[in-house]
């Protein structure tokens, strides 16, 4: 094949593409999307804040449309899905344990995940506590006793909730469901009955050469250096690795406007031809989640998307830029603003405190109406049934001038 070039603006079509975001869903969203949305994704990323909406249903619905809340929540129960530490703490498929495995039965290696020294020093009651859940059945972190005010004033963990953590990172309990976003922990051997490690077990070298593989499917397009951080994997020897993929004719490489060299995962390799020839549409207009796959490597987001972001749920609000959880903004293959947004679920209103565009975004009546019906959607999924807007740019300030009624 001879040399492909692309512009950076088809090189994010492909990404989009990859990651199911290229276009809008076009019907409606059913249970079994779930599942189907985590596996093109591989891993989605959990996180409790819920300013809005919880960040993994902010991740699905940004790729189906409007589904119920409980429906991931089912997709575990019904053991589609499991937990463990990948990208972060994350669902999973449950076929993917085999590419956990080896971190759960090392857990010496998963740094500040797992205390040895906690775990030795109560290893007693940590006995007591499998042999209770082996009898009795599964258990969340708040059926035992309050935890006590530390002397930074702040409250401690209890100590059996570190005892689950400690047995959920060492593979000894999973996650067998959720209770209203709380973890319901079993034994593992009931929740991958029948598992072998000697047989159906993965070696590291093995495990990683495969999520190396699902990084670069997931990513469609991708530098080398992008591929580790998927998976957090270390010590990866990425452009060993890809010219490896590419004697195995596994990615074709490309040539990206400002970007450089880079390397298509051939699962895409249907679309390089309307890619090339800069008829690889985008048609999606959405709101994602600061953990979205997309935006979640800050580096990559930046260099693909020239959108530079850093979550500040974390920092002394004197010191916030933009707010405490502030949503990227998808338009028609581009990252084109932000908000800082709450829902008040009392009064079924969606507060736009501030929204920005970013720099260079033109006002164009696409724009404009693509940004208003991402809002819209995004408000009605979550049963706003009225928009407020604070601050906005000058190029959609006619925004408030539109009826805020969601339905």
């Amino acid at each position: 094949m001879s040399q492909v070039y692309l512009s950076r603006k088809a090189a994010r079509h492909l990404h989009l593409a990859a990651q199911g975001l290229l276009n809008k869903p076009c019907k409606r969203a059913a249970p079994t999307d779930v599942l189907r949305a985590i596996r093109q994704m591989a891993l989605l990323q959990i996180d409790t804040i819920n300013i809005v909406a919880r960040s993994p249903w902010i991740v699905l619905f940004s790729r189906l449309g409007r589904f119920p809340f409980p429906w991931l929540e089912a997709a575990l129960s019904r053991g589609e899905l499991i937990e463990y530490w990948a990208h972060e703490a994350c669902f999973l498929p449950k076929e993917d344990f085999a590419l956990i495995r080896h971190r759960m039965l090392n857990p010496h290696q998963m740094g500040w995940k797992y205390s040895a020294e906690w775990m030795a020093a109560h290893e007693k009651e940590i006995a007591e506590l499998l042999a209770w859940m082996a009898e009795n059945g599964p258990v969340r972190a708040a059926d035992f006793a309050h935890p006590r005010l530390g002397k930074s004033g702040w409250w401690e963990w209890k100590p059996h909730k570190r005892h689950l953590e400690g047995l959920f990172t060492a593979g000894k309990v999973m996650v067998a469901s959720r209770h209203n976003f709380q973890r319901v922990y079993d034994l593992t051997h009931r929740i991958m009955p029948g598992w072998d490690d000697a047989q159906q077990g993965l070696t590291q070298s093995e495990a990683e050469g495969v999520m190396l593989s699902r990084s670069a499917q997931c990513l469609g397009i991708f530098k080398p250096a992008w591929l580790a951080d998927y998976y957090r994997l270390k010590n990866v020897q990425a452009n060993t690795v890809t010219e490896r993929w590419q004697e195995e004719q596994l990615v074709t490489r490309v040539e990206v406007e400002d970007l450089g060299t880079m390397w298509l995962d051939n699962s895409l390799l249907s679309l390089l031809p309307q890619a090339e020839q800069g008829r690889l549409y985008a048609t999606h207009s959405t709101v994602l989640s600061p953990f979205d796959p997309v935006v979640w490597d800050r580096r990559r987001a930046s260099q693909l998307f020239q959108f530079e972001y850093r979550l500040e749920c974390y920092t002394p609000a004197p010191k916030r830029q933009y707010g405490y959880f502030v949503l990227p903004i998808l338009h028609r293959g581009q990252i084109v603003g932000r908000m800082d947004a709450k829902m008040h679920r009392k009064t079924s209103v969606l507060e736009v405190m501030t929204l920005w565009l970013e720099e260079g975004i033109r006002n164009s009546q696409h724009l404009e109406q693509g940004v208003w019906q991402a809002l819209v959607d995004f408000a009605s999924w979550q049963g706003a049934t009225e928009i407020t807007l604070g601050q906005l740019p000058p190029a959609l300030a006619s925004l408030k001038t539109r009826n805020m009624q969601t339905n």
